[in-house]
């Protein structure tokens, strides 16, 4: 969808502007025209008085069909037509029109028309576009599933049985009208009461022998060789399937890449080099072209019996051959209006005949070709699951005990895996980043090394005041004994060292006094506080991980 709006939002912003530009050549804006023109009319043919009323509903179409309205998506074939209904462009209401129409209207009534069956036609492009991608994409693995059938025998033997009830049946549809043909049309309709009535003059021999020769023309019809073996013969058809699918997908890619570099390129050589001779109508040229390159590329996509090669050197014959497509770009400016109306016409074609068409056809090739569908795939274990249901309901009855058991362990295990995996971890982190003091990580308490860093000032002041000679040698006061609090709150412990050297050179004597031993305590009590101070930070930085997970 990116894509084709890209595309469409290209094309309509380049419309703007040649529309724009057009008209500013002619009056300086379409407003201020009508506006004078409704008030004072001229009497030039090419500026005649506009209708109001029909002037907003060109105008309400365009703003419809604008990409600035549509929110980013691309609008339904529904809504392109309706736009054109509104603005009274439609198949019929061009027909129907007035020959005298271009005569009375005005350029500004015109130059409207022409933007907004550009910008439905821009539409239209994007549409294709989109239609395009959505299914090519999907072919992928269809082609994918034929390259696994082709694999292996095993899947091509289980392919085999898959389809052998279709084959059955179209077997017997093929029997059933051959029978009836070959009988002729005395016989009538094959049914069980005219077979019983004409069993006694025509043997019951003689029609098995029509059944045997049916089968084996249906056997033989379509083939240009015996094969080997049934798988081999499996095996060509899967290849068959397969190959019409990568066709059809290198046509869808071949038409994309056609639309989206030649399909409104109002930018390209062509509107050059009509311009270099001073064409003002180049744009109008290359949007009828568009239009006749979506109508070529739709109607010969889905005929895959030629390569994109041959493909696009049909799709740009068939763009150059059109006839009306060559009168209309080589018609002046009088026949703009009969441009207008070959535009429309073919646009209506496109969205109503072409684009339906091309969308059916693709479905059918792709159901054609494509894997099978899920009844035929899985209707083989859908079958035994059914045959051995008695014994599965059987084996329930018998391990009901056991079954409930396992049933209520599932249960549980399932209940305690959502509570602490998903339901515990959401409202630990919830809580973290709430800060919830109850969800901390902590491994410690904060007052513990509040109370001891207080008990070792308590013990450091205390032995300063009972040693003043391990400070300065006098007594210590006050202010003193401040300065040695504030100290060992930054660590120090200089009155307790000084102590503890002096009393290590007499360690008896140091003992017998006790100041040896109470320094060592002191250092003690240090020593718990620095491991503690060294905890909290451990402390912090685990805090700090607790949202990093893995």
């Amino acid at each position: 969808m990116s894509l084709a709006f890209d595309q469409v939002r290209r094309i309509d912003g380049q419309l703007e502007k040649l529309h724009w530009a057009e008209t500013t050549s002619v009056q300086s804006s379409p407003v201020l025209t009508s506006a004078s023109a409704a008030t004072s009319p001229s009497d030039d043919s090419d500026n005649r008085t506009p209708d109001a009323s029909r002037l907003g509903q060109l105008q309400a179409a365009i703003k419809l069909l604008s990409t600035t309205t549509s929110h980013g998506a691309l609008l339904s074939r529904e809504k392109i037509q309706s736009a054109l209904v509104l603005a009274k462009l439609s198949d019929s209401t061009v027909d129907d029109r007035d020959p005298s129409y271009s005569a009375r209207s005005s350029s500004t009534e015109q130059e409207l028309e022409w933007l907004l069956v550009s910008k439905a036609v821009a539409q239209t492009h994007g549409l294709i576009i989109h239609l395009l991608l959505e299914q090519t994409l999907p072919l992928g693995w269809d082609i994918w599933y034929w390259d696994e059938v082709l694999t292996s025998s095993f899947y091509l033997g289980l392919y085999s049985i898959q389809t052998s009830p279709l084959r059955l049946w179209q077997l017997g549809k093929y029997v059933y009208a051959d029978v009836q043909s070959r009988l002729g049309p005395s016989r009538g309709r094959m049914t069980p009461d005219k077979i019983h009535i004409a069993s006694s003059a025509w043997s019951w021999s003689k029609f098995y022998g029509l059944i045997t020769d049916s089968i084996r023309d249906y056997r033989l019809a379509g083939r240009s060789y015996r094969p080997v073996s049934p798988l081999m013969f499996y095996r060509s058809e899967v290849k068959m399937k397969q190959h019409k699918l990568k066709t059809f997908r290198e046509l869808s890619a071949c038409g994309l890449g056609i639309l989206v570099d030649e399909g409104m390129n109002l930018d390209g050589d062509e509107i050059g080099m009509r311009r270099a001779k001073n064409d003002k109508h180049a744009w109008k040229t290359v949007v009828l072209k568009s239009i006749a390159l979506m109508e070529n590329v739709l109607r010969n996509l889905t005929d895959s019996d030629f390569g994109y090669h041959e493909f696009e050197d049909l799709v740009f014959t068939s763009v150059e051959d059109d006839t009306e497509l060559s009168h209309a770009s080589s018609s002046n400016d009088e026949g703009s209006d009969q441009r207008l109306a070959l535009m429309v016409n073919r646009l209506d074609l496109v969205l109503q005949e072409h684009l339906p068409t091309h969308v059916s056809k693709s479905k059918r090739l792709v159901s054609k070709y494509g894997r099978p569908s899920r009844i035929i795939r899985y209707w083989i274990p859908t079958l035994a699951l059914l045959l051995s249901s008695s014994t599965l309901l059987r084996i329930a009855v018998n391990r009901k005990a056991e079954l409930a058991t396992w049933i209520r362990d599932l249960g549980a295990t399932t209940v305690d895996f959502w509570n602490n995996w998903v339901v515990e971890p959401i409202r630990k982190v919830v809580g973290t980043i709430r800060h919830d003091k109850d969800a901390e990580i902590a491994i410690m308490s904060r007052e513990s090394l509040r109370g001891d860093q207080a008990s070792l000032e308590r013990m450091v002041v205390d032995f300063a005041r009972d040693n003043p000679l391990a400070s300065d040698g006098a007594s210590l006061g006050e202010t003193d004994l401040a300065k040695v609090r504030a100290k060992v709150r930054e660590g120090d412990l200089t009155p307790v060292l000084r102590a503890y050297e002096k009393d290590l050179r007499r360690p008896f004597m140091g003992t017998v006094r006790g100041n040896l031993i109470r320094a060592l305590l002191i250092q003690v009590q240090k020593t718990k506080v620095d491991v503690e101070i060294a905890v909290g930070g451990i402390d912090a930085l685990l805090k700090s991980q607790e949202l990093v997970f893995g």
